[in-house]
């Protein structure tokens, strides 16, 4: 059965500037192995620690993008060919085209088929097209419409609706003003108004944008979707591979803090920003830690039980052999070796599998007591992770449940029975 393409598109909704929706939002395009969380400074001391991947600035602009001062350094820059960067076409996509613009410049990422189909797809385009491409595809919208709240998904559609109702207002308008002389309904002034448009009643509401940055193709790149000519080059990386993704922050720290200098000038006695940094999975990685010490567990007790034919367990800590029984359980895992994550996983446990068969015998017993005391910090950073998954999961739902059929349900139950009327007595 052929797929239905969407031609026409539809609204993106709000999103908060949450790490938990953003990495929601990152399962929900397809993308293994990464998760965003949020950082309070870009100093050293804050940032590395975490493997950063990519960097999102989310920070107040203007209303209306075209009325931003121009850029003078908004040229095509031929370097930047090779960066995949979508212009941003739709108002509110900014969260989704800002994970996009980040995810597809990383080159040992985990992508669904049908996000590595778009990004192969949409390789050879303009920016201009990446970014038509991106606000049209199904898929993408879906997902960045999951983690809105329903309100905000029915205001997208509602401000959608108003404003085609508008255009078709404008077009009758401009039909009439050039029909034939004879049909033209003459103004008072002499010549027709011109249509202004509407403000929307309400108040003032702050419009927040995104700005990706990422090391792509031996360089930083700035990768705001607002400009329409491309990345912007922040500094050249000195180095390639494992060197380049500890030595991009140097580059890039720079740029970010004239970004929220920036911010606060216009806003002093607020906090106007946060930055989010894509990192590589956490909750993976404490995995990888913990499945490794049950391989070392495995062959520990194999060369005790061959070095020790009468029994290996005296010549250990018994503190730590009572502990033994469960300390490689979690609350998903048993104590059984179980699935890994990392590329590189085999090639060090063989490496680690090699050292045990060479340790002396007479080592055996201090190696083992090692691998169970590692194991206790290894457990609780993993059943950390999982925690703050459940807790992000729930924030999700309930950031995402409409309540509204219920409250309509629930408040017409109420005016049936009779109980409505002297429920706002008694309030009044």
């Amino acid at each position: 059965m052929s797929e239905t393409i969407d031609l026409v598109g539809g609204p993106f909704a709000v999103v908060e500037s949450d790490p938990g929706a953003f990495t929601i939002l990152l399962r929900k395009l397809g993308v293994r192995g990464l998760e965003v969380v949020e950082i309070y400074d870009i100093e050293p001391w804050a940032v590395n620690h975490l493997d950063i991947r990519g960097l999102i600035f989310c920070y107040p602009c203007a209303d209306d993008p075209s009325e931003a001062k121009p850029d003078y350094l908004d040229f095509p820059d031929p370097d930047a060919e090779a960066v995949w960067y979508a212009h941003q076409l739709s108002t509110d996509a900014c969260a989704s085209q800002a994970i996009l613009n980040v995810v597809l410049n990383l080159d040992d990422v985990k992508l669904s088929p049908e996000l590595k189909a778009f990004h192969d797809d949409t390789r050879q385009m303009d920016p201009l097209m990446k970014g038509l491409a991106a606000t049209n595809c199904a898929f993408i919208r879906d997902a960045h419409n999951s983690i809105a709240r329903p309100a905000d998904v029915r205001g997208a559609m509602h401000a959608l609706a108003t404003a085609s109702l508008e255009f078709s207002k404008s077009l009758k308008v401009a039909s009439r003003a050039n029909g034939p002389p004879a049909k033209r309904r003459r103004q008072a002034t002499g010549s027709p108004k011109k249509l202004q448009p509407q403000p929307v009643s309400g108040g003032e509401q702050d419009v927040f944008h995104y700005i990706g940055f990422v090391p792509a193709h031996g360089k930083v790149w700035q990768l705001d979707g607002l400009r329409a000519s491309g990345p912007l080059e922040v500094g050249e990386l000195p180095a390639d591979g494992p060197a380049a993704r500890r030595q991009w922050m140097d580059i890039v720290r720079p740029a970010i803090k004239m970004k929220m200098q920036q911010v606060q000038t216009n806003a002093p006695d607020q906090l106007r920003y946060n930055l989010l940094a894509v990192v590589g999975d956490r909750y993976q990685k404490a995995s990888d830690v913990l499945e490794m010490l049950k391989r070392e567990r495995n062959q520990l007790e194999r060369r005790l039980s061959e070095e020790y034919p009468g029994g290996w367990r005296d010549n250990v800590d018994s503190v730590l052999l009572a502990e033994a029984s469960t300390v490689f359980e979690t609350s998903l895992q048993s104590s059984v070796p179980g699935n890994t994550f990392a590329q590189d996983f085999a090639s060090r446990k063989l490496a680690q599998e090699m050292r045990i068969l060479d340790m002396p015998a007479r080592a055996l017993p201090a190696a083992w007591n090692d691998c169970i005391r590692a194991a206790i910090p290894a457990k609780t950073a993993l059943e950390e992770e999982i925690a703050t998954a459940k807790r992000g999961y729930t924030e999700h739902l309930s950031r995402t449940f409409d309540y509204e059929p219920f409250l309509q349900t629930f408040i017409t139950c109420q005016q049936n029975e009779g109980l409505l009327d002297s429920a706002l007595k008694d309030k009044s």
